[in-house]
């Protein structure tokens, strides 16, 4: 998703994902990236020329923070300020501007078809806090909203809209703040994950982040689909290639229905030692190609430590560098 800070969006940028490098693009674009997820924290500094500088990470016990779009995500915030402080320190980035990427849970993402909608924030956001209104489990006016336009498979009208609630984002950002960074751009991490998927007709990314799985499927500079699940009861340690396929299979359908043909591949992200047999169960199901994500051709363009850091669980800090690329 684009910064929840409500700044103009628009799409110029050429190429695979030009719609949402722009949409990001939009926005500052700093060098320094902190991911806080319901397990872990990362944080990395890039060089002008993609080059990673330093990163660390550190581990989350449960208790610190449990995503959702509803309840309060962060329940200790002294022990998230420790593992911050350290993390950051290891980064070198104390003290920064920085990109906040917040956990998939704590956002809520709509593709919402529309006839025509004025251009004029003050005039189109009353529209999609409407359209809103029955579809978030929270009052849609203490939300910040981040839009941007598509063109749909039969040439409507479509705004992808990230939707979260005011107090949520801000507990993430005062975390930040109280470790003495400013969090200048605020994304969901799938969402900065997009720039790393491949070009190609049909490619959908299943990523698992604790116990969410979110599953976006993109063709051209288009979002097709995105899905995000909290696998209720599951020990991420233990998700099952069958428990997965029942999640992804909606969406497939969905891609499938509304804009035809068959995925050409599938990137997966986040399942650890669990990552092959997930593979090679979709790749089976679909008939498409199933690559881990740093191995897709999109990965293949970056330098070494990049690919390194998403096989090590960064993916969300490797696609806001792919970003500015």
């Amino acid at each position: 998703m684009s910064s929840l800070t409500g700044a103009s969006l628009s799409s110029s940028k050429a190429g695979v994902f030009g719609r949402f490098t722009a949409w990001l693009d939009a926005m500052p674009h700093p060098a320094s990236v902190c991911e806080i997820a319901g397990d872990h924290v990362y944080a990395a500094r890039w060089s002008g020329t993609g080059g990673l500088d330093s990163a660390g990470a550190e581990g989350l016990e449960p208790g610190i923070v449990k995503p959702s779009p509803v309840d309060s995500n962060v329940l200790n915030g002294d022990e998230l300020r420790a593992s911050l402080r350290r993390v950051l320190d290891r980064a070198g980035i104390r003290g920064q501007v920085v990109a906040l990427l917040v956990p998939d849970p704590a956002v809520r993402v709509f593709i919402l078809p529309f006839e025509n909608l004025p251009r004029r924030s003050e005039e189109y956001l009353p529209l999609l806090r409407w359209r809103l209104k029955k579809s978030v489990p929270f009052d849609v006016e203490d939300t910040v909203i981040a839009s941007t336009r598509q063109t749909g498979r039969g040439g409507n009208l479509e705004v992808i809209a990230a939707v979260a609630r005011k107090s949520i984002i801000r507990e993430y950002e005062e975390a930040l703040e109280a470790v003495d960074c400013v969090p200048g751009v605020v994304l969901s991490s799938t969402f900065a994950c997009l720039p790393l998927l491949d070009e190609s007709t049909g490619a959908m990314l299943v990523r698992v982040a604790g116990s969410n799985l979110t599953t976006a499927i993109v063709r051209g500079s288009n979002l097709c689909v995105y899905r995000s699940t909290e696998m209720a009861g599951a020990d991420p340690a233990l998700f099952d290639a069958r428990s997965i396929l029942d999640e992804i299979f909606p969406a497939v359908a969905y891609y499938q229905d509304t804009w035809g043909g068959e995925l050409d591949r599938v990137l997966v992200a986040g399942f650890g030692e669990r990552e092959e047999a997930i593979r090679t169960a979709i790749a089976d199901e679909l008939h498409a190609t199933a690559l881990p994500l740093n191995d897709g051709e999109t990965a293949r363009t970056l330098p070494s430590e990049a690919r390194d850091l998403i096989a090590r669980g960064g993916e969300a800090l490797v696609g806001w560098m792919a970003n500015a690329k």
